[in-house]
């Protein structure tokens, strides 16, 4: 291990440092402690650690590497949950400030391709590179540009590197994405630019070296890629890396957004064929006591403000809403923006959290429509898990559903439920409570109890899946590629089901490979498609490219399946998924809903999955003012008898190419507001991480092929957008 030789300027740069940690100044701190033990004490568990900890840094010139170990004691005590009390850094806004939006503008040739009933596209709208703190760390050296090549088609080079440095596997998806963006990490985009590009002035600094992993801290019970990390990290922004006011970070900044944008113009395709669109976007990665409260921000054409918003200036959901419909949508420059929320499934109830409970009631107000005017959509499947229910929740009425069992990455290590109303920390490590509000069915039933209670629905948004991948590999999905599941950096089996486990307390292999987005829209453009997010008409997959719709109206016809013309009439008399019923016309009224699928194709060396049923889903808040939920089989059978050979991962039975079914609500009540969705289910199949055991002799498989936690086989899904009725007064 190599001792750091040289001393950078504190990583808590020009920020105040958190409450109850005593400043160091030669030996010990003026309480008698330790130097950098918090003044609160902590546990005596963790008083050992630091202790320890000091006695490892002194062996190595503890003077040299002060500042950043100031950082490795708050990050270590912050992952065991001890500093959930100390709550965020101080705001960094840059100097200047960021600019609002300019016009830029936006010009195009008409599509050959227009569907008037609208088609479904598919797409990944959440998509690291090499510009991301932790994608570079796990050998990603995929650029934006390398990004949008792999998602048109094209092959490209991914990991493991050589000893050169560079990437030494090609690869390429079957069948190209019609659209996505890319969304690398707002935080620390400049910090890692400036140490990772060999023309940085420091490119040798202590802090570059230790995060390209070319010197390391010892610092027990912390990760090889925790350490890294603390070269770029700290309480605000690193000083050492970004000058004084951290300009020199500002203008790298630009000039990395700068590229960001780049790429997604230079990939656009404006011509009639209209066969890829581009989105500019980024993730703002808010995680506060190691809850993921994470976003990704995605604008509808080139015009966007100057820098991106990252937690670091924009510390909350509110400033975030705030800033981008001020500087953006309300510009006046033709910009306009949306934010998606993802992962809730690890946000210990954070992610649809009601905060404004106790203010004024307009206040109240104002903040839950900024919300459902700035945050329209959810992630709710990618590599993280589903984050669709979950049985088990006091509270929540109408029997468990078998289906919720599906890809649930926190119950591993069976949390305990959050009491009603409270949010917890820690999940981003496996740790804390789990709420009903980490689950979209969940928070949609909140969002109509908030619309009885102060008149606005903040949840009413629509449902997607992307991938999360830290691989530049757009809509790599498949589970016949197991690459593509674990994560970047994992490329053998060995690896991928190895027992170590990171991000939610979880191994390599209770991921999965993520989900797409679906959009129902006239073309593949970027209005069109902007459009179809704003409002709604969007849907989930869990890989597949599985069409769904769902339309419901007061007037719709029981044979409408039958029909050649089923959008043409359904859009006239209902409202397709996204969209709010109109009050009922007449009492005794109760509205007809209309799901229907289509299978996905596949390739013809990997054809898709047949169709095992389609369900409506049902929520609402009852009289006994629970959650109640109602699944029911509107097409399909469950029990058509398809199954799976476990030694071969052939698949076997019966099953569809295409679905439809309607379905009248028999328990609706006009004076109770409910959201309705739909569920498309295939046949079972295997799971990525079972085909990689197969790949391995029996006497060499590692635990993770006779987990019972890991399912061997899935049944890969969609799910539509909600439609809600929500009574008289909507």
């Amino acid at each position: 291990m190599a001792a750091v030789a040289e001393a950078d300027e504190g990583i808590l740069g020009q920020t105040a440092q958190p409450p109850d940690v005593e400043r160091e100044e030669d030996g010990e701190g003026a309480s008698g402690r330790a130097p950098f033990l918090p003044a609160h004490g902590g546990s005596i568990a963790h008083r050992s650690r630091f202790q320890a900890l000091e006695a490892d840094l002194r062996r190595v010139s503890l003077r040299a590497v002060r500042p950043l170990y100031v950082t490795a004691v708050l990050l270590t005590l912050l992952g065991t949950g001890c500093l959930e009390d100390w709550g965020e850094p101080p705001k960094a806004d840059w100097s200047p400030a960021s600019a609002p939006a300019r016009h830029v503008a936006e010009t195009r040739e008409p599509c050959r391709e227009r569907h008037p009933e609208r088609a479904a596209w598919f797409g990944d709208l959440h998509v690291h590179t090499a510009l991301s703190m932790d994608a570079w760390i796990r050998d990603t050296r995929t650029t934006p540009d390398a990004a949008y090549r792999f998602a048109k088609g094209e092959p490209v080079a991914t990991g493991p590197l050589g000893a050169d440095g560079r990437p030494t596997v090609m690869r390429r998806l079957a069948r190209p994405l019609d659209f996505s963006g890319v969304t690398d990490h707002a935080e620390y985009l400049a910090e890692v630019a400036r140490c990772t590009r060999s023309d940085s002035d420091v490119f040798d600094s202590t802090r570059c070296r230790l995060y390209r992993g070319e010197t390391e801290l010892p610092i027990p019970g912390m990760s090889r890629l925790a350490r890294r990390m603390l070269g770029l990290s700290g309480w605000g922004r690193p000083g050492g890396l970004c000058g004084d006011g951290h300009r020199v970070c500002r203008d790298t900044l630009v000039s990395v957004w700068g590229e960001i944008r780049d790429a997604a113009e230079r990939h656009y395709d404006r011509s009639p064929q209209c066969s890829f669109t581009t989105f500019v976007a980024y993730e703002w990665s808010y995680s506060p006591g190691r809850s993921k409260v994470h976003r990704n921000v995605v604008f509808r054409n080139a015009s966007v403000p100057e820098l991106p918003f990252s937690w670091i200036d924009t510390p909350t959901e509110e400033a975030l809403w705030t800033r981008l419909r001020a500087e953006c949508n309300e510009s006046g420059s033709g910009c306009e923006a949306l934010a998606i929320a993802h992962n809730p499934n690890l946000s210990n109830g954070r992610s649809f959290e009601i905060f404004w409970r106790g203010a004024p009631l307009e206040e109240q107000r104002r903040l839950a429509a900024l919300r459902a005017q700035m945050q329209p959509l959810v992630e709710m499947m990618q590599i993280k898990g589903e984050s669709e229910c979950r049985n088990g929740f006091p509270g929540v009425a109408g029997g468990p559903d078998e289906l919720c069992e599906f890809e649930k990455i926190r119950d591993l290590a069976a949390p305990e439920t959050c009491a009603e109303g409270a949010t917890g920390s820690g999940a981003m490590r496996g740790n804390g409570c789990v709420s009903r509000l980490d689950y979209a069915r969940y928070a949609l039933v909140e969002g109509l109890r908030e619309k009885s209670r102060i008149g606005v629905n903040p949840h009413r948004f629509g449902l997607i899946g992307s991938t999360d991948g830290h691989r530049g590999a757009p809509g790599d999905v498949a589970e016949t590629a197991p690459i593509a599941a674990a994560g970047a950096g994992l490329w053998t089996p060995e690896l991928r089901l190895g027992p170590e486990r990171s991000f939610a307390g979880a191994t390599a292999a209770h991921r999965n490979p993520g989900g797409l987005v679906g959009l129902w829209a006239e073309e593949n453009t970027r209005d069109a498609l902007f459009d179809a997010m704003q409002r709604r008409e969007t849907f989930a997959t869990s890989g597949p490219r599985i069409r769904p719709r769902l339309f419901a109206g007061w007037e719709l016809a029981r044979n409408l399946c039958d029909s050649h013309d089923l959008v043409t009439r359904a859009d006239a008399t209902g409202v397709p998924m996204g969209g709010v019923l109109p009050p009922q016309p007449s009492p005794g009224e109760r509205p007809v809903f209309v799901a229907s699928a289509l299978r996905d194709p596949g390739t013809r060396e990997e054809p898709g999955g047949l169709l095992q049923r389609i369900q409506i889903v049902k929520g609402w808040v009852g009289d006994d003012a629970r959650f109640h939920q109602r699944v029911v089989d509107v097409a399909g059978n469950a029990a058509n008898g398809a199954g799976v050979d476990l030694d071969t991962c052939e698949t076997h039975g019966p099953g569809a190419q295409t679905l439809c079914g309607t379905w009248r609500d028999p328990d609706f009540d006009a004076a109770k507001p409910a959201v309705y969705y739909a569920r498309v289910v295939e046949n079972p199949s295997c799971r990525w991480h079972w085909r990689d055991c197969l790949t391995l002799a029996p006497e060499a498989r590692p635990a993770a092929c006779s987990d019972a936690t890991l399912a061997k086989t899935i049944q890969e899904r969609a799910w539509t957008s909600p439609i809600w009725y929500e009574g008289a007064g909507d």
